[in-house]
């Protein structure tokens, strides 16, 4: 059956999402290829996540866990059920309403994003460092009609003028009016709202990394298709994982990757606050964690810890947000003997579409489509090309770009393919190959370079801890290539070394490639979600 455009009787009271999704021409194809995407037309993702589990007598496995407390599927269904009374009866929402979600990864937050689902309302969940400026685009943006949010991230958002209703949790909130003490008033026990599989249940802004963040539209039927498709074919998870790691709730990466995958096959995660790289491993070892999810930068910086924990219990790892660089992988490998899970998603599409593992990892390379989707490469005319031609990366699969209200849609899609705003090759075996954004590919002196493969290169150089290459526009060569280089303690920004800093490079990889301008810096701009953001690079050297 056809469900890309079907539009099924709406669960919602408020049409404010369906009115709000572009017209049905400017939609990518949507792909329902495996079995297991059919789903039927009336469906409610918390229903299957959560409630399924409790229903077949699952109730007492463990679902989500912190440093102090563990809740089963039972306990959690409890204090999902509680916060949708809350949501629906106190705050008198009704299904469609957006609600925006505001909190670190902890099991509450979990919980108040999943009762929003139950609830038929739609959540629209937001990194805790974002500022009044940014919050008060998003609740504009979205028609936020409520807000949950933790009492210690509340000075941000009580500075957004016209703020909706707004309830608080956790410590610091005040005693009589909290989420808490709302929940514990509250029934027990809540029917999951009779919403379509192609009602919007999500609302999830991008990162950022261009400055301008979009709303991306998801519905109930996406939220299963990211379970049944990456975690399901490539990690291959279990009801006996621990899942654990670094990506906020608020960031689709950690939204899949720390609840929606566990719960799907009834496994537990392990939900933690403020994770340095150290304090991560201990956590692995303390829990005894089996996959973990976050970022290179974290992985780079584990590396050299890591032989100070117990890892054993850990079967897989897994990297994405940005590219993984080769030295990273290698010394992830060395660390720990795991071959490290690549994968690129984006938040247009929820979830990973391209990855591989064991046997079938390729280091330098991403991997191949995730079944479910399908991937090709265009060049600057729209046309697939073969093997060996640098080009846009274009994606097709169960979810898809769907921008609320933004005129930027038809950028994204192009003749029913996704367009992710990657430069990827792929080599005769169908692997991907990372090479850049497409608007970071630096031309100069008529020859592409690669801003990553750069990076990797002078990340291989024992005084660089992180780096961010980008082009710098140049009067002789068009660009030239302009490194920003954070070094490890111990070593001092000289001339002298940044010259060394390019002969390096020179003899690592081909030498039009070396950066001709080296800038040391502190630290690097990043997204809350660690993105490099580039365009602050750019600007940042255009100033010195």
């Amino acid at each position: 059956m056809d469900q890309s455009t079907a539009a099924a009787p709406s669960g919602h009271v408020d049409p404010f999402a369906r009115a709000h999704l572009p017209p049905p021409e400017l939609w990518p194809e949507l792909l329902f290829d495996l079995p297991e995407l059919r789903y039927p037309p009336r469906l409610n993702c918390v229903a299957e996540l959560l409630d399924r589990h409790v229903a077949a007598g699952q109730g007492a496995r463990p679902a989500l866990c912190d440093e102090h407390e563990r809740w089963t599927y039972a306990q959690l269904q409890q204090q999902v059920d509680r916060i949708a009374h809350v949501l629906r009866g106190r705050l008198g929402l009704v299904p469609g309403n957006r609600v925006l979600l505001r909190g670190a990864n902890t099991p509450l937050m979990a919980a108040a994003i999943l009762a929003v689902l139950k609830a038929g309302l739609i959540a629209v969940p937001t990194m805790p460092l974002l500022r009044t400026r940014e919050l008060g685009t998003i609740i504009a943006k979205a028609q936020v009609d409520a807000v949950l949010c933790a009492a210690s991230l509340r000075a941000e958002l009580d500075a957004v003028p016209g703020l909706p209703p707004a309830v608080y949790f956790g410590p610091g909130a005040d005693d009589a009016s909290s989420l808490e003490a709302l929940m514990a008033q509250a029934p027990a026990a809540f029917e999951a709202c009779d919403t379509a599989a192609d009602d919007v249940c999500l609302i999830s802004f991008t990162s950022g990394t261009t400055g301008v963040p979009k709303g991306t539209m998801h519905f109930h039927r996406d939220v299963l298709a990211i379970c049944d498709c990456f975690p399901r074919h490539t990690l291959r998870t279990q009801p006996s994982d621990l899942f654990i790691g670094t990506p906020q709730l608020a960031f689709t990466f950690g939204l899949g990757g720390l609840l929606l995958f566990p719960l799907r096959v009834g496994a537990c995660a392990v939900l933690l606050e403020k994770l340095t790289p150290e304090t991560l491993l201990q956590a692995i070892a303390r829990h005894r964690a089996t996959v973990c999810f976050t970022a290179p930068t974290f992985y780079r910086q584990m590396a050299p810890l890591a032989a100070r924990y117990d890892l054993s219990s850990l079967r897989a790892t897994v990297s994405a947000g940005e590219a993984l660089p080769v030295a990273t992988r290698d010394a992830w490998q060395r660390a720990t003997g795991l071959a490290m899970i690549d994968g690129i998603g984006s938040t247009e599409m929820l979830h990973i579409f391209i990855s591989a593992a064991g046997a079938d990892i390729r280091p330098g390379a991403t991997g191949k489509p995730v079944p479910g989707y399908q991937a090709c490469i265009l060049d600057a005319q729209g046309k697939p090309v073969g093997p060996g031609v640098v080009g846009r990366l274009a994606v097709k699969g169960p979810t898809g770009c769907r921008y609320l209200a933004d005129p930027r849609q038809k950028d994204y899609v192009c003749d029913g393919w996704n367009l992710t705003g990657d430069a990827y090759e792929m080599d005769a075996d169908g692997y991907f190959i990372y090479r850049s954004r497409t608007d970071d590919m630096i031309i100069s002196a008529g020859y592409n370079i690669a801003g990553p493969e750069v990076e990797d290169a002078l990340l291989r150089h024992p005084a660089v801890a992180e780096c961010g290459v980008v082009g710098r526009d140049d009067e002789e060569r068009g660009q030239v290539v302009e490194a920003h280089v954070v070094l490890r303690p111990g070593f001092d920004g000289t001339p002298a070394l940044a010259a060394e800093l390019q002969e390096f490079v020179k003899s690592s990889i081909a030498p039009y490639k070396y950066p001709r301008r080296v800038l040391f810096a502190p630290a690097l701009p990043r997204t809350e979600t660690g993105k490099l953001q580039r365009f602050r690079l750019r600007d940042a050297g255009a100033a010195t």
